[in-house]
């Protein structure tokens, strides 16, 4: 073990050193822990040299793998040098304290550990338990027959208590005590012990708390408010109150005891006498505190009869009238209703008497209904029946309905009405003659002479009055045979033209209208004679359409049949539609027109001299001489005008024939060219493949064509080169001043390959099966094959794209197939080795196959001799 004595030494001054290197912690299995258990301590620490203290005494020493356990704890503790865990058994009170593991010049790892005793057998006793309330105290005490480390927690039913206002824990929280208990300190109380290993509570106690009386109550039934009653009811009194024990209640009405004992009393029968203020009066025998409830009732008797009654003469408009309420028993208040709504006091509405009269002053037409009182006492109301009140007014102004102007010949009906109430009395005069007393009044057939005033009045009986109202009526000739009239001759654009209405009867109106819209006058547009006629100066062509002219008076209107005017002009310079080029050998047809009403008359004119007199104008076959101005005139017979224009066509050489040639093959990867070939001259050339125009500028891309490369020179298209992106339709096209001729279709086909040369054939065979060996390619033309066997250099066994053979020994061996291109003179090579399977009887290989191995391509540019 070396040195123990002076490892000691050293272990001595670094266990009481509080400087250390570095720090780990220490754990035990249990903490705290019961008195006569067992503990481990644990370590994160390995293969140290130190020592296990504790409370700085050595249990311990550990000195590379040696240990050394004190005498005095060698019966009781048991150490893992591999995990330098620490196991304590049978612990004591005294074994609580700092345990620490120490290694020298390392590191200093403590843990405090705490034995207890377990807690058993608690009690709790207060000193009373009958008390009172905001007088009394109650002390509780705690009690354990064992146990250490003793923590003490209250409990009243589910919630803590903790030290404030009245209450107090003291003696380590042994004692709860609570100063002025109140009834909600009855219980149930718990003592609640416990340490870090175990705990207890206590059987529960109670406290009997005596209290009250308290929030006093007394309820009245029925329930009335203001507890106002009618007499012959039957009222039951109740009281109650908060004690403890219950207090004992007597009864009092106006101050006076009654001989009533009990929570309540019923009053049988009420009459005004039983009216007072009643007190219950509350007694606890235990806390000798009184308390009390009151309150005040009155009885009273119902109300009998309530009715509405007038004196004097009717309601008359904006005169006072007034209405009474009679009402038999004790009333509070009145209020008054018309046609059931609330009637409130304004500027003519007035109460009196204490609301039994109502004022109207002065009366108004709104006033007209039903009008009832309604009574009211304490404990009654009652409404009367309605009394009706009609207002009398009038008569007002009268109005009168009928026409004021009639035609001759007619009959009318006047009607006059004027408000009032009864309704009025009526009667019609004219010219101060009585001619009807009612209110309608029917004339007879009229005539001009029976033009005038029409008077009617009204009068009302009741109110003795009377008012008066007037109608003028005019009696008028109607209008008959409206007509429109053209005076002037032919109406012709630029000169001035009339229009004249013409009717029966006296116009007080005239207006115009074109095309069933109203005719607006302006500088053109002249209105004369109050309408009657209408100016054109001058007259334009726009004016053509259909004329009617409307004439009015009072008593109708008529309106003309519509009068066409159709306005002749032109000829304006005539339009010619036509070429101003065409070709050799073809006819062209120039069609000429011009603003004219009539239509104009046509003829055409070449070099001076008429070649036709319609206006469609069709040329023979062209020659170049034929060249010059065409000339078209347009006449008008009823306006006497002409105008002439003219075309200058162009005679042209004909371009014959367009052709799409080339003189060499077109192979891939190679330049090629397209020649165009046009007879005849022309102006330019222009090329298409699919219908998709190429492009003339071959310094921009071509969208449409993206993968092909070529240029446009004069009449040739170049490929550079031609690929199978190239191959499609195409077409070229000569275009001159009179014309575009198209070649004939061209079709563009590549010549390529071969490519993608492959060699298939079965996948097994056996010994004598026939083999087949296909060799594909892709090339246009198709390629001519041969066959080689062993060697490329050797003998062509065979000619075609398939060779056939037996499955032998002696055609075990590589196969070589060669294609050829016959215009492009390409080569293309493929070998595969067949080979049988040596597994086969007959010391022949069966399951014999093909093998594709090495399998290779070649391009090689050869000619056949």
């Amino acid at each position: 073990m070396g040195h123990p004595v002076a490892f000691l030494l050293i272990l001595a001054t670094v266990a009481f050193a509080p400087d250390y290197v570095c720090s780990h912690s220490l754990s035990a299995s249990e903490n705290p822990v019961p008195v006569g258990s067992n503990v481990t301590l644990y370590s994160q620490a390995t293969n140290i040299t130190g020592a296990w203290l504790f409370n700085n005494n050595i249990i311990v020493l550990i000195i590379q793998r040696n240990v050394v356990i004190n005498n005095a704890w060698r019966d009781r503790v048991t150490f893992n040098s591999t995990g330098l865990s620490l196991t304590i058994k049978s612990l004591q009170l005294e074994d609580s304290g700092e345990y620490a593991l120490q290694a020298v010049n390392d590191f200093y790892a403590r843990l405090t550990l705490s034995v207890q005793v377990p807690i058993s057998n608690v009690t709790l006793r207060a000193k009373a338990t009958s008390l009172v309330e905001f007088n009394d105290t109650a002390v509780f005490m705690c009690s354990v027959s064992s146990g250490s480390s003793l923590s003490y927690v209250w409990m009243k039913g589910h919630d803590v208590l903790t030290a404030g206002g009245e209450v107090e824990l003291s003696n380590g929280n042994a004692t709860l005590t609570i100063l002025n208990v109140t009834r909600y300190d009855e219980g149930p109380f718990k003592c609640n012990v416990s340490n870090g290993i175990s705990y207890d509570i206590s059987p529960p106690v109670y406290l009997n708390i005596s209290y009250g009386p308290s929030n006093t109550t007394m309820t009245i039934m029925p329930m009335v408010s203001h507890y106002i009653y009618r007499t012959g009811l039957n009222i039951t009194l109740s009281c109650s109150a908060m004690s403890s024990p219950p207090a004992m209640i007597k009864w009092m009405v106006n101050g006076v005891y009654m001989n009533k004992y009990g929570s309540h009393i019923q009053l049988v029968n009420v009459t005004e006498s039983n009216s007072g203020n009643y007190k219950c009066v509350f007694h606890n025998t235990v806390t000798s505190r009184f308390s009390s409830a009151s309150t005040m009732l009155w009885i009273l008797d119902p109300l009998e009869t309530v009715e509405v009654n007038h004196t004097g003469g009717p309601a008359i408009l904006d005169q006072p009238f007034a209405l009474h309420c009679a009402v038999t028993g004790s009333v509070d208040r009145i209020q008054w209703w018309r046609n059931g709504h609330l009637i409130y006091p304004n500027d003519t509405i007035v109460f009196d008497m204490n609301n039994k009269t109502l004022i109207l002053n002065p009366v108004q037409q709104s006033d007209n209904g039903d009008y009832q009182c309604q009574a009211f006492n304490a404990v009654s109301n009652m409404t009367s029946s309605p009394y009706n009140v009609e207002v009398n007014y009038g008569p007002e102004m009268p109005t009168i309905t009928g026409p004021t102007v009639v035609k001759t010949g007619y009959s009318v009906t006047f009607s006059c009405y004027a408000s009032s109430h009864p309704p009025s009395h009526y009667r019609w005069y004219f010219n101060h003659y009585v001619v009807a007393n009612t209110s309608k009044y029917v004339t007879p057939p009229l005539t001009t002479n029976m033009s005038g005033t029409y008077t009617c009045k009204a009068y009302n009986n009741v109110t003795g009055q009377n008012k008066t109202a007037y109608m003028m009526l005019t009696v008028v000739d109607p209008i008959k045979d409206v007509r429109v009239e053209a005076p002037m001759k032919t109406p012709i654009e630029g000169h001035q033209y009339m229009l004249h209405c013409n009717m029966s009867g006296l116009a007080e109106h005239i207006y115009w209208m074109k095309n069933d819209m109203k005719l607006q006058e302006d500088n053109t547009t002249v209105f004369s004679m109050h309408n009657k006629t209408v100016t054109f100066h001058p007259l334009k062509r726009y004016d053509t359409g259909y004329y009617s002219c409307k004439a009015m008076n009072a008593v109708g209107n008529m309106t003309s049949a519509p009068y066409q005017l159709l306005v002749n002009f032109g000829p304006e310079t005539p339009d010619i539609d036509g070429p101003e080029f065409a070709e050799t050998g073809k006819s062209v047809t120039f069609n000429c027109s011009a603003m004219s009403f009539p239509p104009s008359h046509f003829s055409w004119w070449f070099n001076g001299t008429m070649v036709a007199s319609t206006s469609v104008f069709t040329t023979g076959l062209l020659t170049l001489n034929m060249s010059g101005e065409y000339t078209c005139m347009a006449y008008n017979n009823e306006t006497g005008k002409n105008s002439t224009n003219s075309k200058m066509l162009t005679v042209i050489e004909a371009i014959k024939s367009v052709m799409i040639k080339n003189y060499t093959v077109p192979i891939n990867s190679e330049n090629f060219t397209l020649i165009c070939e046009v007879v005849g001259p022309y102006d330019m050339i222009y090329w298409k493949k699919d219908n998709l125009l190429l492009n003339m500028n071959t310094s921009y891309p071509d969208m449409y064509h993206p993968y092909m490369h070529y240029h446009i020179e004069n009449n040739m298209l170049h490929f550079t080169p031609v690929t199978l992106h190239s191959e499609g339709t195409y077409h070229c096209y000569a275009v001159n001043r009179a014309a575009i001729h198209s070649s004939p279709q061209y079709m563009l086909l590549v010549i390529y390959g071969p490519l993608r040369m492959d060699i298939t054939g079965p996948d097994s065979v056996k010994p004598g099966d026939s083999v087949s060996l296909n060799c594909t390619v892709d090339s246009r033309p198709d390629c001519d094959f041969y066959w080689f066997f062993d060697n490329m250099s050797s003998v062509v066994i065979r000619t075609g794209s398939v060779i056939t053979f037996p499955a032998t020994i002696e055609n075990v061996g590589n196969y070589t197939c060669k294609a050829m291109n016959p215009v492009t003179n390409i080569t293309m090579y493929k070998t595969t080795a067949f080979t049988l399977n040596h597994a086969s009887a007959n010391h022949f290989p069966p399951q014999g196959g093909l093998m594709l191995m090495g399998a290779f391509a070649l391009f090689v540019p050869m000619m056949f001799n």
